[in-house]
């Protein structure tokens, strides 16, 4: 298969960890090609199809330059390849949106795109957890000062986050004394402008945020647990967490087994729950990521369970 890659510059990967160059390595490896584009080289114009400007690829196994170029070429359909990844990285924004939308028109033109397009607009991956109300905690969302002011006198312990966050950007937590409280409201709810998720703190964190992987509708069966570090209340690796890779809980699997069908169904082939404790806290659909990480200190192959789970989809 010729599958091309939609993502952030090559440039910048951190090959050490990167989730997309392991899914590019097991692929190359079982002799499919590759190529890449960034969200800035898609283009459709009427009479013609959705494009881009790829670059053809080949992985070296050097840890510097990891990448050759076998061929830039210009303007390609992007339903020339057999599978479209998109693995833009968040934040989710306007630019990301209507990517999303040139996408679809690529698969009505015969592209297959995963994960799905629509499916990756209708899983705001903040919001995706309402959908599953008994696996998650005391939760609200709203612009209200009032409400979350009245969230806090119940709760008297809670996390505050913007919807359109990503590795732990903008979260808060305010204590029993609400130390603070009215001016992180209007820092991320700017006057009422703007919608904020509020969750009731979960001690369970200081045992670590569990990233669960389903992929093509299976869990996993090991997760990462991100562990914060020095006083932090954020796990995310991007804010200095620790990551430890483990079994999954019986509780995990119960949320895992019962999200996963219900998830793939609608076209998400891979996808990342976070969990603490035993409480769901988002849904990540984007570029799900700890491939490497869990591989490296447990042997299980996430990647080639990836791309498993690809080539039964190309299948179907």
């Amino acid at each position: 298969m010729h599958i091309l890659f939609v993502a952030d510059p090559l440039e910048s990967f951190k090959i050490y960890k990167d989730t997309t160059f392991s899914m590019m390595r097991e692929l190359q490896r079982r002799g499919h090609t590759l190529a890449a584009c960034e969200l800035q080289d898609l283009v459709w114009q009427r009479g013609g199809k959705v494009s881009a400007a790829v670059r053809n690829l080949r992985l070296t196994g050097d840890a510097k330059d990891w990448f050759e170029v076998v061929t830039a070429e210009g303007l390609q359909p992007l339903n020339s390849f057999d599978a479209v990844l998109m693995r833009k990285d968040p934040p989710f924004d306007s630019e990301f949106f209507y990517a999303t939308h040139l996408l679809e028109q690529a698969e009505r033109e015969g592209a297959r795109v995963f994960n799905k397009p629509r499916a990756l607009r209708d899983h705001p991956e903040k919001l995706a957890i309402l959908e599953f109300p008994e696996f998650i905690g005391p939760t609200i969302v709203t612009r209200s000062d009032a409400a979350i002011r009245a969230f806090h006198a119940e709760h008297r312990d809670i996390i505050l986050k913007p919807l359109d966050g990503m590795g732990g950007m903008g979260i808060f937590r305010v204590r029993e004394d609400g130390m603070n409280l009215g001016s992180i409201i209007e820092t991320l709810n700017l006057g009422g402008a703007n919608t904020v998720m509020v969750q009731k703190f979960l001690p369970a964190i200081a045992e670590g945020d569990k990233r669960i992987l389903l992929i093509g509708g299976v869990p996993a069966p090991y997760c990462l647990a991100r562990i914060p570090q020095g006083g932090e209340v954020r796990g995310n690796l991007a804010a200095g967490g620790k990551g430890v890779a483990r079994e999954l809980t019986a509780r995990d699997w119960e949320i895992a087994r019962a999200i996963a069908p219900v998830l793939h169904q609608r076209g998400l082939l891979l996808v990342g729950l976070d969990v603490i404790g035993e409480n769901v806290t988002e849904i990540n659909v984007t570029s799900p990521t700890c491939f490497q990480e869990i591989h490296d200190q447990t042997g299980f192959d996430v990647p080639a369970m990836f791309v498993d789970a690809l080539e039964a989809a190309m299948k179907s």
